[in-house]
Protein backbone atom coordinates (compact mmCIF):
# COMPACT_ATOMS: atom_id res chain seq x y z
CA UNK A 1 0.00 0.00 0.00
CA UNK A 2 0.91 3.58 -0.38
CA UNK A 3 2.31 5.37 2.46
CA UNK A 4 1.29 9.23 3.14
CA UNK A 5 4.77 10.98 4.25
CA UNK A 6 6.97 13.67 2.98
CA UNK A 7 8.37 10.99 0.37
CA UNK A 8 5.26 12.12 -1.71
CA UNK A 9 5.91 15.34 -1.75
CA UNK A 10 9.31 14.97 -2.58
CA UNK A 11 7.98 13.06 -5.81
CA UNK A 12 5.75 16.06 -6.81
CA UNK A 13 8.24 17.89 -6.71
CA UNK A 14 10.75 15.75 -8.75
CA UNK A 15 7.97 15.51 -10.93
CA UNK A 16 6.97 19.20 -11.13
CA UNK A 17 10.55 20.17 -11.52
CA UNK A 18 10.92 17.15 -14.30
CA UNK A 19 8.45 19.12 -16.55
CA UNK A 20 10.09 22.09 -16.71
CA UNK A 21 13.27 21.28 -17.11
CA UNK A 22 11.74 18.51 -20.04
CA UNK A 23 9.37 21.66 -21.05
CA UNK A 24 12.66 23.32 -21.52
CA UNK A 25 14.90 21.01 -22.69
CA UNK A 26 12.48 19.11 -25.37
CA UNK A 27 9.12 20.50 -25.67
CA UNK A 28 10.18 24.36 -26.44
CA UNK A 29 13.03 23.56 -28.44
CA UNK A 30 10.89 20.93 -30.77
CA UNK A 31 7.72 23.30 -30.76
CA UNK A 32 10.33 25.89 -32.19
CA UNK A 33 11.59 23.60 -34.78
CA UNK A 34 7.91 22.46 -35.74
CA UNK A 35 7.02 26.50 -36.04
CA UNK A 36 10.78 26.99 -37.98
CA UNK A 37 9.76 23.94 -40.38
CA UNK A 38 5.74 25.26 -40.97
CA UNK A 39 7.03 28.61 -41.88
CA UNK A 40 9.71 27.61 -44.16
CA UNK A 41 6.93 25.69 -45.67
CA UNK A 42 4.66 28.58 -45.87
CA UNK A 43 7.92 30.51 -47.22
CA UNK A 44 7.92 27.83 -50.22
CA UNK A 45 4.22 27.02 -50.65
CA UNK A 46 4.54 30.92 -51.26
CA UNK A 47 7.47 30.85 -53.52
CA UNK A 48 6.75 28.45 -55.13
CA UNK A 49 2.95 29.85 -56.09
CA UNK A 50 4.43 33.61 -57.02
CA UNK A 51 7.24 31.84 -59.51
CA UNK A 52 3.90 29.49 -60.61
CA UNK A 53 1.90 32.96 -61.34
CA UNK A 54 5.05 34.65 -63.16
CA UNK A 55 5.65 31.32 -65.54
CA UNK A 56 1.97 31.60 -66.69
CA UNK A 57 2.60 35.09 -66.90
CA UNK A 58 5.41 34.75 -68.86
CA UNK A 59 3.76 31.54 -70.86
CA UNK A 60 0.97 34.24 -71.92
CA UNK A 61 3.13 36.68 -72.97
CA UNK A 62 4.94 34.42 -75.28
CA UNK A 63 1.94 33.29 -76.69
CA UNK A 64 1.02 36.78 -77.32
CA UNK A 65 4.32 37.36 -79.42
CA UNK A 66 3.82 34.10 -81.38
CA UNK A 67 0.70 35.46 -82.15
CA UNK A 68 1.45 38.78 -83.31
CA UNK A 69 4.66 37.48 -85.02
CA UNK A 70 1.77 35.19 -87.05
CA UNK A 71 -0.13 38.08 -87.77
CA UNK A 72 3.01 39.79 -88.94
CA UNK A 73 4.10 37.29 -90.81
CA UNK A 74 0.66 36.91 -92.49
CA UNK A 75 0.59 40.68 -93.36
CA UNK A 76 4.02 40.57 -95.00
CA UNK A 77 3.08 37.66 -96.93
CA UNK A 78 -0.33 38.75 -98.33
CA UNK A 79 1.55 41.83 -98.77
CA UNK A 80 4.45 40.04 -100.98
CA UNK A 81 2.00 38.43 -102.81
CA UNK A 82 -0.30 41.88 -104.02
CA UNK A 83 3.08 43.17 -105.14
CA UNK A 84 3.96 40.35 -107.11
CA UNK A 85 0.13 39.87 -108.36
CA UNK A 86 0.58 43.99 -108.86
CA UNK A 87 3.92 43.10 -110.86
CA UNK A 88 2.66 40.27 -112.95
CA UNK A 89 0.02 42.29 -113.91
CA UNK A 90 1.87 45.34 -115.12
CA UNK A 91 4.38 42.93 -116.98
CA UNK A 92 1.13 41.80 -118.56
CA UNK A 93 0.00 45.10 -119.48
CA UNK A 94 2.94 46.13 -120.82
CA UNK A 95 3.00 43.01 -122.98
CA UNK A 96 -0.85 43.42 -124.26
CA UNK A 97 0.26 46.57 -125.13
CA UNK A 98 3.29 45.74 -127.20
CA UNK A 99 0.94 42.98 -128.71
CA UNK A 100 -0.44 45.46 -131.27
CA UNK A 101 2.57 47.04 -132.78
CA UNK A 102 4.40 43.68 -133.12
CA UNK A 103 1.17 42.54 -135.35
CA UNK A 104 1.42 45.54 -137.23
CA UNK A 105 5.00 44.97 -137.83
CA UNK A 106 4.33 41.38 -138.50
CA UNK A 107 1.82 42.24 -141.11
CA UNK A 108 3.74 44.20 -142.71
CA UNK A 109 6.43 42.04 -142.83
CA UNK A 110 4.22 39.36 -144.37
CA UNK A 111 2.70 42.00 -146.75
CA UNK A 112 6.21 42.53 -147.83
CA UNK A 113 7.39 38.56 -148.02
CA UNK A 114 3.80 38.28 -150.21
CA UNK A 115 4.42 41.20 -152.93
CA UNK A 116 7.99 39.78 -153.25
CA UNK A 117 6.62 36.24 -153.34
CA UNK A 118 3.89 37.31 -156.36
CA UNK A 119 6.59 39.54 -157.82
CA UNK A 120 9.05 36.32 -157.75
CA UNK A 121 5.93 34.32 -159.05
CA UNK A 122 4.81 36.25 -161.60
CA UNK A 123 8.29 36.58 -163.25
CA UNK A 124 8.59 32.52 -163.07
CA UNK A 125 5.49 32.02 -164.30
CA UNK A 126 5.64 34.49 -167.36
CA UNK A 127 9.07 31.95 -168.42
CA UNK A 128 7.30 28.85 -167.71
CA UNK A 129 4.48 29.87 -169.27
CA UNK A 130 6.43 31.03 -172.32
CA UNK A 131 8.35 27.61 -172.14
CA UNK A 132 5.22 25.89 -171.94
CA UNK A 133 4.30 27.40 -174.82
CA UNK A 134 7.26 26.68 -176.83
CA UNK A 135 6.92 23.37 -176.18
CA UNK A 136 3.00 22.91 -177.28
CA UNK A 137 4.25 25.37 -180.36
CA UNK A 138 6.88 23.59 -180.95
CA UNK A 139 8.69 26.82 -181.80
CA UNK A 140 10.40 29.55 -180.07
CA UNK A 141 7.98 32.78 -179.23
CA UNK A 142 9.06 36.03 -178.57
Amino acid sequence: MVSLDYTILIQMANFILLIFILRKLLYVPILGVMNERKERMEESDGEVKRLKQEVEQKFSEYEEKVRLAKLDAMEQRNAIVKEGADLAKSMIDAVRSEIPALMEQLNARITREVDAARAILRSQSRKISLEIAEKVLGRSIQ
